[in-house]
């Protein structure tokens, strides 16, 4: 076992104030975190300044019990990590400034995590892949196909035109009267629903490239909904099945295109890694999607890691772990780091 190093990761980018600590042995020593929910589920949505003040009132505490469940005292650590961006940035600079905080008053290194990295390192951490691995980046704000080259080294084979696939989800969701969260919410009533009922279309089916569009899909749904309306708990089953099989279908025929990029960029036979497909970010919780993807994966020969559903949403976890992978590289941050609301992942 190699000697351990010790990170406090937090994460406060959205809607979860969470906190964790990992060493470099893959041990999740501790995890906690606070949601939001019932703050932000009467406005259908996530309210930046209500996010950033909840952030503010429980960090303090969370960090204090982190540590205490850890069962370390904080001068055992050997970094503090924060994401610093992207985000909505009220939440962020709440973590930016108590990571800075931390390192500042324990003299040890500041790591500033981009959230996106933290979501592609994650893989790592759980079934210890190696680099390069094709990355399938799907959240609420983020839809995007990588080569995971190395840390901080990234190759950006597709992105959304216009909305993310956590957007869409989100937006049905509302339109339907189905709640908040969005993509739990649409997964739920999907349970019920018969998947064949509707046709809808799927954008960027069969185009060469590896970019995604779901604008045009969203306007389908609202369009089905207003043809069929009132809408009883079974048709509201039946259009979120419908949306959700055709995504999956999308996400499905993007990744295959990628998966051939990747075979040219990284030959198999010198890295065998590179027929991995990861996929990361609080949409890669849903297991409709998760057995598309193991279909493509299957007929393109690919092994498929999706870590755990509890670190694919927003988490801890991730943050202190990407602070392992830089500070083993000697890689760190001056308290000059700038939080950023925008933080390009191939920046």
């Amino acid at each position: 076992m190699i000697e351990p190093m010790i990170v406090l990761g937090i994460e406060t980018s959205c809607d979860e104030t969470a906190v964790a600590v990992v060493d470099n042995n893959r041990r999740i020593l501790a995890h906690t975190l606070i949601s939001q929910l019932d703050e932000h589920r009467i406005y259908g949505g996530v309210v930046p300044e209500i996010a950033a003040r909840a952030h503010l009132f429980t960090i303090d505490t969370l960090v204090e019990k982190t540590i205490r469940d850890s069962g370390i005292a904080l001068q055992d650590l050997d970094g503090i990590a924060a994401t610093c961006g992207p985000g909505l940035i009220g939440g962020v600079m709440v973590g930016t400034m108590m990571g800075k905080a931390l390192s500042l008053s324990l003299n040890k290194p500041f790591l500033a995590i981009n959230h996106l990295e933290a979501h592609a390192l994650t893989a790592r951490l759980t079934d210890e892949v190696a680099f390069p691995y094709l990355l399938l980046l799907i959240s609420g704000g983020h839809c995007q196909l990588l080569a995971v080259e190395g840390v901080g080294k990234y190759k950006l084979y597709g992105t959304t035109i216009d909305d993310a696939v956590g957007e869409a989800f989100d937006k049905v969701a509302k339109l339907l009267g189905l709640g908040f969260p969005g993509g739990p919410a649409v997964e739920q009533a999907a349970r019920t629903g018969d998947a064949n009922k509707y046709d809808l279309p799927c954008p960027m089916l069969g185009k060469p490239n590896c970019d995604f569009s779901f604008s045009g899909l969203k306007t389908a749904v609202r369009s089905l909904a207003q043809r069929l309306a009132p809408l009883d708990d079974q048709k509201r089953s039946d259009i979120a099945a419908s949306f959700q099989r055709v995504v999956a279908q999308c996400l499905a025929d993007r990744v295959s295109h990628a998966m051939k990029k990747i075979t040219i960029d990284y030959p198999p036979l010198n890295y065998p890694s590179a027929k991995t497909l990861v996929v990361a970010g609080g949409v890669a919780a849903n297991q409709t999607l998760r057995t598309g993807l193991l279909n493509i994966c299957t007929q393109h020969g690919f092994a498929l890691v999706t870590p755990p559903p509890a670190l694919c949403t927003d988490n801890g976890v991730m943050v202190a772990w990407a602070g392992i992978e830089k500070l083993r590289l000697n890689l760190s941050d001056g308290l000059d780091f700038a939080p950023r609301p925008r933080w390009p992942l191939c920046e």
